[in-house]
């Protein structure tokens, strides 16, 4: 069976340690997600856990992914949401979408979500995210075998997005890249050998003060981790530590008319006039973050076995 890590703050010492219910056992301070998994991830499976350890209510939980890391993300890889952003409503897109988010947007798993001065459409994406556990220099011929040697664990992430700037200026690293935009954990649940397939089955789910947003599976992904990993390794290099992360279920704030109908319109009005009905219509939306809202999330699977934790994370706005 796999661990839970997590990364932590206790009397102004950082420390790494394994999660057993409320208590975290104590592995080592080491300076980054690639020097643990390097160093520490060994000894974190033989840890003895047997004693006191310390209790998670007396420390600080930090983001278990750490700067300097790559953070490639995948769009549109849940049918219900590419439904919802306006794109086609076939179940499998011809391409998988992939950009990027500035790793100083990480953030920890109970930190602030800082609206920048001036965005209104403030959205939220859950999302399970992959931890890269081996060095990819080059392209790898990906069997769902070799997939399990390169992804070290899964942790949950919220890929959080100004609309009103990823999408008038088309500008997705932008929109998404803003500090504090892309919290992360609490716990990275480190795979045991034969578990890698588990990721296939784990319930995601989303609340926006008490109200359920966004329920869902993994078993719905349209693109699979090791069809992802096959293709990025022909792109760019990866280093233990690097995050990706999966794409969004259906339920964020963002709702787009069809294509078709995008299209009828951009032909009738412009592409001008056209975004700034776009802007004025999703104003009108009532599912936008608004500052003091609280975002409540977690993933686990349906048996209860793995478990992420729970985020939870409050708007407030920038100054």
């Amino acid at each position: 069976m796999g661990i839970n890590i997590c990364r932590y703050r206790h009397d102004n010492t950082l420390g790494w340690g394994v999660v057993q219910g409320n208590t975290i056992h104590h592995v080592g301070g080491y300076d980054t997600l690639e020097a643990f998994l390097m160093h520490g991830k060994a000894d974190a499976f033989h840890l003895d856990t047997s004693g006191a350890g310390i209790d998670m209510g007396a420390v600080e939980l930090l983001s278990p992914v750490t700067p300097p890391c790559s953070i490639v993300c995948q769009g549109l890889n849940y049918d219900d949401h590419r439904k919802e952003s306006g794109v086609s409503t076939r179940s499998r897109p011809p391409f998988n979408m992939m950009f990027t988010k500035a790793s100083s947007s990480l953030n920890n798993p109970h930190g602030d979500i800082v609206r920048p001065e001036g965005v209104q459409l403030l959205d939220y994406e859950l999302e399970l995210g992959l931890i890269i556990g081996r060095e990819i220099k080059g392209p790898i011929d990906l069997t769902e075998e070799a997939a399990a040697d390169h992804i070290a664990g899964i942790v949950m992430t919220n890929d959080v997005s100004a609309r009103d700037v990823q999408i008038p200026q088309q500008q997705w690293f932008k929109g998404k890249s803003f500090r504090t935009f892309c919290p992360v954990g609490p716990f990275i649940h480190l795979f045991a050998p034969g578990e890698f397939d588990r990721l296939r089955d784990i319930d995601i789910r989303l609340e926006v003060n008490g109200r359920v947003r966004q329920e869902a599976n993994t078993r719905q992904l349209l693109f699979q981790p090791s069809e992802t990993l096959h293709e990025l390794s022909g792109i760019m290099d990866l280093h233990p530590g690097d995050l990706i992360m999966t794409g969004t279920p259906g339920g964020v704030a963002l709702n787009v008319p069809p294509a078709s109908v995008q299209r009828l319109m951009r032909f009738v009005l412009g592409e001008r006039l056209l975004m700034k009905m776009f802007l004025k219509n999703q104003r009108t939306q009532p599912h936008y973050l608004q500052d003091g809202d609280v975002i409540t999330s977690t993933m686990r699977s349906p048996d209860g076995t793995i478990d992420l934790g729970i985020m939870r994370q409050r708007v407030v706005a920038g100054t």
